[in-house]
């Protein structure tokens, strides 16, 4: 049986631009599943995890700046969605999320595939959505609908973020042959109306007259998406000495005129005082920098942090106001009206240069290692490039590498390492450019179903960094001084990627030394019809080594 309000759910959803469906099978959600990969204007694929499909669409929605749905039958199916859904609610990406499940009279009642699936996200979504139980009444049809627009202009609504509706369905799940879904009927459709938020003549004199007290701004950008007109007027405020501008890669405005390097020198204490700021201005979503978080809430320095709407949170312990309008106003605003003392921004960019000058070099001196391995590689990377970073060193390394002309992406919503390799395949489903993952072994093998379907992934590029074991836990003090290191926080094993190459069809090379490195990237962002795998195998104990014995070479050139 064809349940029409069903139907006219996934007519609205590409009536409002809805074009990717991500379904796992089950029979329960079998009348969702069979509208989605009925309707002609949304493309449908089928990931068997549901853990891997819901990062999979996320991946996309990241890429695409509109929502994917994701659908799944009822019971435990569902849970499996909560890491991917708690990423995309503090990465603000915009995700229907439909569930199937028994009708309400069967919950609690020991029936198969039953939990309790009202609110099952928390507060996680931004919105839950009860579909109504049956159609008896022209009530429930207006019902369903106005759920419907409610759930995705909510999804759409900035902050994005992801909306779940869950939809009871009782028997009989399947169509007759003689059956067919009707698309075409006329759907009310509720459309908001978006505004681009500018700074007031009244808000900029309320800022001049606050501004003029300040002399040592940083602009301090969060993760986001690349943007050349933000870039190019941070490139102009910091020509101009109007502030420093300090972006780490997660925020995809670096540049030559940006202060890139500053993990490198921000720790150290004989230099806070002349670093320290009187003003600090951010935008977007956070950072990945430990030691620029710890300087700048110690610096005490008042915040602004610019954000069109929604909640705001005090990262650096010093927010004084909420700058509600989009970041470019306030930041053509502040070429207008801003200046910062001579010395202060020489200061920081004199130390970036200083660091910048030497770091290459130094680099080449070290030992054979991660750190060393993925300088090399970041200097062959396609500039067009897609890069997925995974949590733990990846995204960290890169960050001590500086400026990247590549668009960077990594899930430091929740900064987990669940879902990595499935976020990257979401990616290869959205753009023919390379998409490339630099990830540790831990969080490669911990996502390998990301890989069980059957699509194409043919631009995918996996550089994995094998250790065998958890290796950031060496360069934390806490753990890196128990004697339970190696068995209960570095995780060792003895894995290889060769394995799963072969299992799923990937192109494969190893790494364990420089020469074989070298060998390994000659071909290794040349076109293919297969996925590839360079695996980097290195030793937990001496990466550490070697990050130690690099920090102290950078630092005396300081």
């Amino acid at each position: 049986m064809i349940l029409q309000p069903i139907a006219d759910m996934v007519a609205l959803c590409a009536k409002k631009g809805i074009k990717h469906a991500i379904l796992s099978p089950g029979s329960r959600c079998a009348p969702i599943t069979l509208a989605f990969a009925r309707h002609p204007e949304i493309h449908s694929r089928s990931i068997s995890d549901e853990r891997s499909a819901a990062f999979i669409g996320l991946g996309m929605a990241q890429q695409l700046d509109k929502p994917v749905v994701l659908v799944c039958t009822s019971g435990s199916a569902a849970y499996n969605y909560a890491p991917a859904i708690a990423e995309a609610y503090f990465q603000q990406i915009p995700l229907i999320v439909i569930t199937a499940d028994r009708p309400p009279e069967w919950i609690d009642q020991w029936d198969g595939q039953t939990i309790r699936q009202t609110e099952i996200y928390g507060k996680h979504v931004k919105g839950f959505f009860q579909f109504p139980d049956n159609f008896g009444h022209p009530d429930m049809v207006w019902h369903a609908n106005r759920i419907t627009n409610e759930a995705i202009n909510l999804a759409n609504q900035y902050p994005y973020g992801p909306v779940h509706i869950n939809i009871p369905l009782r028997e009989p799940f399947y169509p007759e042959a003689w059956e067919k879904f009707e698309f075409s009927r006329e759907i009310r459709c509720i459309d908001p109306i978006m505004g681009n938020p500018q700074l007031s003549e009244e808000s900029k004199q309320k800022l001049i007259a606050s501004l003029t007290k300040f002399k040592k701004i940083l602009i301090v950008p969060g993760q986001q998406r690349p943007n050349p007109k933000i870039q190019q007027i941070l490139d102009e405020l910091s020509i101009g000495n109007k502030a420093v501008v300090v972006t780490d890669t997660l925020s995809n405005l670096q540049s030559s005129y940006t202060v890139n390097l500053h993990d490198h020198f921000i720790g150290n204490q004989e230099l806070a005082d002349e670093l320290d700021p009187e003003l600090i201005i951010s935008f977007g979503k956070s950072i990945i920098s430990k030691s620029l978080k710890l300087f700048l809430r110690k610096s005490k320095a008042v915040h602004w942090h610019i954000q069109t709407e929604g909640y705001i949170p005090d990262t650096y312990q010093s927010l004084s106001k909420l700058i509600h309008c989009a970041p470019i106003s306030l930041l053509q605003f502040l070429l207008k009206e801003g200046q910062s003392d001579l010395n202060f921004v020489e200061k920081w960019k004199g130390l970036d240069y200083a660091v910048r000058k030497k770091l290459d070099a130094i680099l080449d001196q070290a030992e054979f290692g991660e750190y060393k391995s993925l300088a090399t590689l970041m200097r062959n990377i396609p500039a067009q490039s897609k890069l997925h970073l995974a949590n733990s060193m990846a995204v960290r390394y890169v960050n001590f590498l500086g400026e990247r002309p590549q668009e960077i992406i990594c899930n430091r919503g929740t900064s987990g390492i669940d879902g990595s390799n499935s976020t990257a395949v979401g990616c290869t489903f959205t753009t023919k450019e390379p998409v490339v993952l630099i990830t540790g072994d831990l969080a490669f093998f911990y996502d390998r179903n990301a890989f069980w379907h059957n699509y194409p992934m043919t631009n995918l590029r996996i550089v994995l960094l094998n250790n065998h074991a958890g290796g950031i836990f060496r360069l934390i003090d806490g753990p890196a001084k128990q004697p339970e290191l190696e068995e209960f926080f570095e995780t060792r094993q003895r894995l290889s990627a060769e394995n799963l190459a072969k299992d799923f069809g990937f192109e494969y090379h190893l790494a364990n030394d420089e020469r074989s490195l070298e060998m390994g990237l000659k071909d290794f962002w040349c076109k293919s019809i297969h996925p590839k795998i360079l695996e980097i195998e290195t030793s937990s104990l001496q990466n550490a080594e070697i990050l130690k014995w690099v920090k102290g070479k950078v630092a005396e050139c300081l």
